[in-house]
């Protein structure tokens, strides 16, 4: 007896069904697992995938390439890192947060990849500290004279860190450091 090619595949296709099905369960503890609540959550869950990736990027960077531009007068890897630093105290101002005392301008002045990752930790824990504290995102805030909220700061910062992660994602490209999320 001759069997057709399409019963075939389908008698296959019948007998692995189930084992896709099994792949493609929800896990048992996927219940525990909720999304973020509010903007809060939402806010922290975008700041822990962002610092995640700036931080791990700043790490695989070999020290050597820290002081490397792609061009002359364009910000060098670890000065990127330190405008990212510098911004998250800077923007944060404009919710009325007083930025830590820097010890003059960190673009040029921390330059070693130890210093730079020390310092992009401390922007970051400053960052998480004030956020956590932040009792109204509604309350009234300026961004260069223009009146706006807490909110719309914090959509800022995660904007502008977003920004720099792609322009230090192409750096590093460009200097053979692959990101080590996308291995």
């Amino acid at each position: 007896m001759k069997r057709s090619p399409l019963l075939l595949a389908l008698a296959l296709s019948a007998l692995a069904s189930p084992l896709f099905a099994a792949q493609t369960t929800v896990p048992p503890n996927a219940a525990a697992v909720k999304p973020p609540a509010g903007f809060r959550g939402e806010f922290f869950d975008n700041l822990d995938d962002v610092e995640e990736k700036i931080m791990a990027l700043a790490e695989a960077t070999p020290p050597e390439k820290f002081t490397w531009r792609p061009a002359k007068d364009v910000r060098s890897i670890s000065e990127v890192y330190m405008h990212i630093a510098g911004m998250n105290y800077v923007l944060l101002s404009f919710a009325g947060i007083e930025p830590p005392k820097t010890n003059g301008d960190m673009e040029k002045k921390v330059t070693t990849k130890p210093e730079v990752l020390a310092e992009l930790r401390k922007s970051f824990r400053h960052v998480r500290t004030h956020v956590e504290a932040m009792k109204n995102f509604e309350n009234a805030a300026k961004v260069f004279g223009k009146p706006t909220t807490n909110r719309a700061v914090l959509v800022m910062v995660l904007s502008h860190l977003h920004e720099h992660l792609g322009q230090s994602i192409a750096y590093a490209r460009m200097n053979g450091v692959v990101p080590p999320w996308s291995r």
